[in-house]
């Protein structure tokens, strides 16, 4: 929410493009075809927001270059922001294309439109720098949460100094909360990115993902059953279809009760997956070898129930 109004004020325009799937918190201008509880509960727009407010939200697919190039040739000096969770992992996990984020940053860069990536999810996970150090693609803003909280309710974003500067004292963008800069909060993140730091566990995090992606797709394979399984570093996900689901729409048409039969399988054993076909499994660092042994060991289980 900060961030999108810093943008405006910023740039004095008015209107933001989101991805059709992606969450962005529950601020009334972003829930628009939103992923996360919205999506699996079959409600990706909230009511309660106004039409006016939904306006100025422009809803794109997800790697598609052309719609975004398009959009902002065909809008000249009206949007403010394009905001992206890199990593789409609210419906599924998503991976961008080759070229894709370079391509944003490229076009926001040529319209002066201020590119955000919402790295509260892949912040810290993947590595200390999110996706941006993966890809070497530096976004104009930065939002991040959850682990920079070390589990408590915690928000930031971050940025160009030049953007930066507009908010107030400095300038006329109003930002402030009760609970901003907790420090309860602020010393439980401070103590998790410590331990992030000195343990680094960001290789075998992904050597975990790996090994599980590569056994969930060949027991798929040896079943018959189709399935896709996304996964970068400690991320993953299960789409129950034949085709590598790159956008939204994709996700939707993959076979979401494989996922449930599955999801139930893996219940029955002691296996508690996210219980939505729209939600990303997550490693932590306190997952180890047996831990991954004795969940391939479970996931075959649940194969056998399809027939």
């Amino acid at each position: 929410m900060s961030a999108i109004r810093l943008a405006r004020g910023y740039t004095g325009r008015d209107k933001v493009i989101k991805f059709a799937g992606c969450y962005h918190g529950h601020v009334d201008s972003l829930l628009v075809k939103a992923g996360s509880g919205a999506l699996t509960l079959g409600n990706p727009d909230s009511a309660g927001v106004p039409a006016s407010f939904a306006a100025e939200t422009i809803v794109l697919p997800y790697n598609d270059l052309d719609a975004v190039a398009d959009t902002l040739s065909a809008s000249p000096g009206e949007v403010a922001a394009i905001i992206v969770e890199p990593y789409p992992a609210n419906c599924g996990l998503i991976l961008p294309l080759p070229g894709y984020l370079e391509g944003l940053r490229k076009l926001c860069s040529e319209h002066g439109v201020v590119l955000i990536f919402d790295e509260v999810m892949t912040g810290f996970r993947l590595t200390s720098g999110g996706v941006q150090n993966l890809t070497g693609i530096t976004p104009d803003l930065t939002a991040l949460g959850k682990i920079i909280g070390g589990g408590l309710p915690v928000g930031a974003f971050g940025g160009k100094e030049e953007i930066m500067n507009h908010l107030a004292p400095l300038g006329p963008v109003y930002q402030a909360g009760t609970l901003s800069g907790n420090p309860l909060a602020m010393a439980a993140g401070i103590a998790s990115l410590k331990l992030l730091k000195k343990t680094d566990p960001y290789d075998r995090l992904d050597s975990m993902g790996k090994k599980l992606a590569l056994g969930l797709s060949s027991m798929a394979k040896d079943r018959g059953v189709p399935l896709q399984v996304p996964q970068v570093g400690s991320m993953f996900c299960l789409f129950f279809t034949d085709e590598p689901v790159t956008e939204f729409e994709q996700a939707v048409r993959a076979k979401h009760e494989h996922f449930n039969t599955f999801f139930h399988q893996c219940l029955k054993n002691g296996l508690y997956l996210p219980p939505s076909s729209y939600e990303t499994c997550f490693i932590s660092a306190a997952h180890d070898s047996d831990t991954v042994a004795k969940t391939l060991d479970i996931f075959q289980g649940a194969f056998s129930s399809f027939h």
